[in-house]
């Protein structure tokens, strides 16, 4: 698990970056900071689950937990967020504890 966690961490981290080097980008070319945001973000990946999700969260489970919290979160800068998790789910899978594995000598 511990390695799963680390590669997701690992590409959640990369995806960051390269969101924050277009986010960049945009700025050096228009001159305005305008990051792309979650929603905009998984609305160009796959629109049809974006539109399912907010009935499927505000009637199913809390409509609290739509509005105001997931439409913090599709506000948010998409490089922002995604470094967050990244960065929890690093942290999650921390260091070994204890001593080094003796398998190959020494």
């Amino acid at each position: 698990m511990r390695i799963l966690f680390r590669v997701l961490g690992l590409v959640a981290g990369g995806l960051a970056l390269a969101l924050l080097g277009r986010d960049l980008f945009v700025l050096a070319q228009s001159g305005n900071w305008s990051p792309i945001d979650v929603g905009a973000l998984w609305w160009t990946v796959h629109p049809g689950s974006l539109q399912l999700a907010e009935p499927a969260i505000a009637r199913h489970i809390h409509p609290f937990l739509w509005d105001p919290v997931m439409l913090t979160v599709l506000l948010s800068p998409a490089w922002l967020a995604l470094g967050l998790v990244a960065t929890l789910l690093l942290l999650s899978t921390g260091r070994r504890r204890g001593r080094r594995s003796r398998r190959f000598g020494s």
